[in-house]
């Protein structure tokens, strides 16, 4: 037998040493990370306690900064990162253990829960992806029309459903990534023929749509919550989106007419996008019960949540009852409940954030930074002390793999700065709220679905930071500018 013909036992020899030493590697990677995450509470916990505050909220400081840092670098997956820090504060005493658990009962937690399993309703009945394929089978002849006709399925779908990873990585970037491919656009040296220019419109404006709706993205109703303990100010679905919808509307004009100019497709015209579509409705065939069923309660959730101050129903309580009508109804069964795992993630580490977050500013931690930060903007006029603290706090999302660890640890110090230094409170609240959206667009791993668009490989990362910059200047502009002209309009400062 020649050489050629003798088999081979080298190649996976090279595979399964090459895998153990991928295996070490991950290993050590998470040794070192999990250093950093313990050096960092262990470097607060040994500087002495500030006068008039407690050892025990001292503690809480020192294990929720650990907990933040630990969901930037994930030594293992963030809701274990939180778990961990909800045991710690009940193991060192900084919380007593029906405190540190109080966050899990806490209805915005319940709401969030309730609208994912919404969500997964959707994408089950093929309602998500039918509303897509309508908009596109209607304004997609053209490759701008195109991307406007998914950023209008994202902004009808986010009215209801906060998970921007479900909407925008479950829903939209199938079909994108389908259409991409129709023209023969691939990753590599046909990428810019249409799939590039696709992939960063639709992320950079489904984070223009995040920041639209009260349910843009799981983060906003914490950010609601930390605006009404810190300033007093009620973020309402209808204000939250009374607010944001000249500023966004103007946001979705401009930014994809700048990305068509600076990072335009090779492929202007897509009249098989239309076919596309028309052949993707012809499979599905008719609406269905199941469709329509969910179409009842996607618009009767978002009406009832849109008239909260007529009928005085919490949020959360809309949101069950509608779980409950997909539940009885059959269009859910208790299976897809138990198996939307996201949903029980967002659960674990939203409800540890939320006691730890609001536990942390009943110590009088976040007044304290507070006081001591606005000291370098004495003598500022309020103006531009909240110009150079939008853009600190803007800017500041390159250290941030979401948006709710960036939102958890700097929104309430941020708000309470601002408002200290003279900026009306309804301002300050708005402002730092939109931008806890807006700043996603910056990296790659700025918010749930980046990994997903650019783990698609049509765009290089050096590529996707620039646009993201590119894309940040007009996006602050037009929510400053267009937004506080707006806000005054509506005699809210």
């Amino acid at each position: 037998m020649s050489e050629a013909d003798t088999p081979s036992t080298s190649a996976p020899a090279n595979i399964e040493e090459d895998s153990r030493e991928g295996k070490e590697t991950d290993a050590r990677a998470r040794v070192i990370k999990w250093c950093v995450v313990i050096a960092c509470a262990l470097s607060i916990a040994f500087i002495p306690v500030p006068q008039g505050i407690t050892a025990q909220s001292w503690r809480l400081l020192a294990i929720f900064v650990a907990t933040i840092i630990g969901s930037i670098l994930r030594p293992v997956p963030s809701g274990a990162v939180v778990l961990i820090g909800v045991a710690m504060v009940a193991l060192t005493g900084a919380l007593p253990v029906e405190q540190a658990l109080r966050g899990y009962a806490d209805p915005i937690v319940w709401l969030v829960l309730a609208a994912f399993f919404i969500s997964r309703g959707m994408i089950k009945t093929g309602l998500g992806r039918r509303i897509a394929l309508l908009f596109v089978r209607t304004m997609g002849r053209h490759s701008l029309g195109l991307g406007y006709a998914l950023i209008s399925t994202d902004m009808v779908l986010a009215s209801v459903i906060p998970s921007n990873g479900a909407r925008s990585g479950g829903i939209i970037f199938p079909i994108a990534k389908s259409i991409a491919e129709t023209y023969d656009s691939k990753p590599g040296a046909t990428a810019r023929r249409l799939g590039s220019f696709l992939t960063v419109l639709l992320y950079q404006c489904d984070v223009i749509v995040c920041a639209m709706f009260l349910t843009g993205q799981a983060s906003n109703v914490l950010i609601a919550k930390f605006a009404r303990e810190a300033a007093g100010v009620e973020l309402s679905y209808a204000r939250w989106l009374l607010g944001a919808i000249v500023p966004g509307l103007i946001s979705l004009l401009v930014i994809p007419l700048l990305l068509y100019r600076i990072f335009p497709p090779e492929i202007k015209h897509t009249p098989r996008a239309a076919e596309f579509a028309d052949e993707e409705l012809r499979r599905m065939g008719p609406v269905r019960l199941p469709e329509m069923l969910m179409l009842v309660v996607f618009g009767l959730v978002a009406a009832l949540w849109m008239t909260t101050a007529l009928h005085g129903l919490n949020y959360a309580v809309v949101a069950l009852a509608g779980i409950c009508v997909l539940l009885l109804s059959g269009v859910l069964d208790w299976s897809d409940v138990l198996s939307e795992r996201g949903a029980w993630d967002v659960f674990i580490w939203y409800g540890g954030l939320v006691r730890m977050a609001e536990a942390l500013g009943e110590t009088g931690l976040t007044k304290l930074f507070a006081t001591a930060a606005a000291s370098v903007t004495i003598g500022w006029t309020w103006g531009a002390a909240l110009m150079i603290l939008l853009l600190i706090y803007f800017y500041a999302h390159y250290g941030f793999a979401s948006i709710t660890a960036h939102a958890t640890a700097m929104y309430t110090p941020f708000l309470i700065v601002t408002i200290a230094a003279g900026a009306p409170p309804v301002l300050a609240v708005l402002s730092l709220a939109y931008l806890s959206n807006l700043n996603a667009s910056l990296t790659h791993y700025g918010t749930t679905p980046a990994p997903i668009w650019f783990g698609a490989n049509y765009v290089r990362q050096r590529t996707w930071w620039w646009l993201g910059l590119m894309v940040s200047v007009p996006n602050i502009l037009i929510w400053v500018a267009a937004g506080f002209v707006w806000w005054k309009f509506l005699g809210w400062w």
